[in-house]
């Protein structure tokens, strides 16, 4: 027996028996998904609950709507110009820490907003938070790839980002209580305790996020050896079976399907940011004016946005595709927005099912958007331009609520300012299908031993 014959079965990997792997990524999933999700409920509760507390406090602070609606969006020029720089970090120093820092870091900004006098005030604290959430969601993306393989991200995705939507769930009659219940109390007006109650937990999430996460699965104590080794070898098949993609972040700055997806993204987060920021005023207008009906109106409404999220990405993985489970969504959305512009005069009901299935399509688009870019890019440019991608689209998010607030200051209604988020919104869903190609994988390979 020769020495090369000897030491082979020494570094070989093990070949996974039937079903093993399915097995392995739901104890994965299941590690790593719920404590995600839990983190960005907390940090849609800290950015939206400003949907809410409006309906109060531009009253008690004398302020306009476009005031209301700069602040909003003024949260996005944070992330503008902070998320490339940390999805970069977190490449090098490791997820654990980064969440760390950013999840720390808007609790207390979100507590410091109870402060709140002057607009002046108002925009460098939503400005704030936005810097410190810069670099979450494209972090946790580009962090779930170092978990799972392309074909069975869709799902996680889907899952992670369905807690946005829980959020709207849990946000919505959370906010409306407190502001409800605890108005008057220490002298301290509802929206001031909104700020404080919802700011303290994500703090405290922040110091479990040191203990309770790992970096990659080589470092997974709570996998076994022949766990770890299992998938690490069935992420680097998954590599190969994806094909060339850039890694240099430069390089990829010049790739137009970059821009391409900067473009789509920033049409869906127009609507996305629309409905999130408004979608309170839009059910108070329609003759619910109790904070609380408000929020549990909202509640039921994102409840079917996150079966939406969780569905559609499950559809996604199942049929392998991703381009027409996004168009598909984007058009449902942007449907939806012109026949709530239409049917906001006739009523509540209408209107409200409009709001509902708007929120459904706009959120079901956004799982399955990020196959497409993880399938062109790696590496470096993957962590950069994940949050590229993120950063410039969301300057819709600061764009859109600006305009509606603009627009209801100066007629008094959100009719007009919906057609454009409309407009836009079925953008996504034509670019997709004119400009998008049908992003397809080469064969998987079958497991071999790994030297």
């Amino acid at each position: 027996m020769t020495t090369a014959t000897r030491v082979a079965p020494a570094c070989a990997a093990p070949l996974a028996a039937p079903g093993e792997l399915d097995g392995i990524y739901r104890k994965i999933l299941k590690r790593l998904i719920p404590f995600l999700m839990v983190l960005w409920v907390l940090a849609w509760i800290d950015r939206v609950n400003i949907g809410f507390v409006k309906l109060t406090m531009l009253d008690d602070l004398k302020w306009s709507e476009a005031i209301y609606g700069l602040g909003a969006g003024i949260f996005f020029l944070g992330y503008f110009f902070f998320e490339v720089p940390s999805n970069l970090l977190l490449q090098k120093i490791g997820a654990k820490k980064t969440i760390m820092r950013i999840t720390i870091g808007w609790g207390l900004t979100s507590i410091a907003m109870m402060f709140v006098t002057t607009p002046g005030m108002f925009y460098f604290l939503r400005f704030l938070l936005g810097v410190f959430e810069a670099g979450f969601y494209p972090g946790i993306i580009l962090y779930l790839t170092y978990w799972f393989p392309d074909q069975r991200r869709a799902k996680a995705f889907g899952l992670f980002m369905s807690a946005s939507a829980l959020a709207g769930v849990i946000g919505g009659p959370l906010a409306g209580t407190i502001m409800t219940t605890l108005n008057g109390v220490n002298g301290w007006q509802g929206w001031q305790w909104v700020f404080l109650l919802e700011g303290i937990p994500s703090v405290i999430a922040g110091v479990v996020t040191w203990f309770y996460l790992t970096d990659k699965p080589s470092q997974a104590a709570w996998l076994t050896q022949r766990e770890r080794t299992l998938v690490q070898a069935d992420l680097e098949r998954d590599q190969r079976a994806l094909g060339h993609r850039e890694h240099s972040l430069l390089a990829s700055l010049k790739d137009g399907r970059i821009w391409l997806l900067i473009l789509v993204f920033f049409c869906i987060i127009a609507a996305n940011s629309s409905l999130t920021f408004y979608g309170p005023t839009l059910v108070k207008e329609v003759g619910f004016t109790s904070p609380a009906a408000v929020g549990w109106i909202m509640s039921v409404a994102y409840l079917f946005g996150a079966a939406g999220m969780i569905l559609n990405g499950a559809h996604s993985d199942r049929h392998q595709e991703a381009r027409l489970h996004c168009g598909l969504a984007a058009a449902l959305g942007a449907a939806s927005l012109l026949a709530m512009a239409l049917l906001l005069p006739l009523g509540a009901l209408p209107t409200l099912v409009a709001l509902t299935l708007a929120i459904v399509g706009t959120m079901s688009a956004i799982p399955v958007f990020w196959q497409m870019p993880n399938r062109v890019l790696a590496g470096s440019a993957a962590a950069g331009g994940l949050a590229l991608i993120n950063s410039v689209a969301n300057l819709a998010g600061f764009g859109a609520p600006y305009m509606l607030g603009l627009i209801k200051t100066s007629t008094g209604s959100l009719t007009t300012g919906l057609y454009v988020v409309a407009a836009v919104e079925i953008c996504a869903t034509a670019l997709i299908l004119a400009f998008v190609p049908r992003l397809s994988r080469a064969p998987l390979p079958a497991a071999q031993p790994a030297h």
